[in-house]
């Protein structure tokens, strides 16, 4: 099986413009995750909008395909890209992977455990989850639930708290039940990604801001696969300061 790992970087942030250029330990951010991606697959692409990313990839010698400066999620951005870059290559690939171009600790347990899910012929797309700890704040709008089937498959994601514990305090409802927060790293078989790029924006889309609902809503089953390790995204500039602060302490 073949795998497209693509990480989209965007220059343009409301919060932090030029963020996958932000310096870490004398790399920029971009370069980070790119090397460790490509310590996994092969095959590996930035996909951006702007030529001062597009510069620094080819920089470090990355590889890196331009995209339009209009699409309004990554997955658009690595619909496009998959089509660019198969015409490129002049190769197919059954499985693109979309890594957020923001978190330079993607995890070795991320990455594999994303490329395992399609070990079945049945998976559709892959997504991973990971149990709320008893520390964290289920009811945070900004790290969105997801609630499974018997078989590990997606039914809802949602910013609320799912499911609700009938007959329990509030203040008991992590004591009682495993919440489950969605981990943003996707992966879809290519001709599935293309298919979901093409369907309209859904009701539960529109309600939730959350685009997996619209794949959903029309019918398509999302794997999921649980990891132990949480991601550490780059947000916003004090992000950046914490990130810092943690490689200085790395061995």
């Amino acid at each position: 099986m073949k795998f497209l790992a693509i990480i989209p970087a965007r220059y343009s942030s409301s919060r932090f413009p030029g963020k996958p250029l932000a310096m870490i330990e004398g790399k920029p951010m971009v370069q980070r995750v790119y090397e460790r991606v490509s310590e996994y697959f092969a095959d590996c692409w930035v996909a951006t909008d702007d030529e001062r990313i597009e510069d620094a990839v080819k920089g470090f010698g990355g590889r890196v395909v331009m995209t339009s400066a209009d699409h309004k999620s990554g997955t658009d951005r690595c619909a496009e890209a998959l089509w660019r870059i198969e015409a490129t290559a002049e190769q197919v690939f059954d499985v693109v992977v979309n890594i957020q171009g923001d978190e330079p600790f993607i995890a070795e347990e991320h990455l594999e455990k994303i490329k395992g899910a399609f070990s079945s012929d049945g998976t559709e797309i892959a997504t991973l989850v990971k149990p709320f700890s008893a520390d964290e704040d289920i009811a945070n709008p900004n790290s969105p639930k997801v609630v499974l089937d018997k078989d590990g498959n997606a039914m809802y994601f949602s910013r609320s708290v799912i499911p609700y514990i009938r007959n329990k305090e509030r203040e008991e409802w992590q004591e009682s039940h495993v919440f489950y927060k969605h981990i943003g790293v996707y992966a879809w078989r290519t001709e599935v990604l293309r298919a979901v790029t093409r369907l309209p924006q859904g009701v539960l889309e529109l309600a939730e801001s959350l685009e997996q609902l619209r794949w959903i809503e029309n019918g398509y089953r999302i794997k999921t696969v649980e990891v132990s390790i949480e991601t550490v995204a780059v947000d916003t500039p004090e992000d950046l300061e914490r990130v810092v602060a943690m490689m200085s302490h790395r061995v």
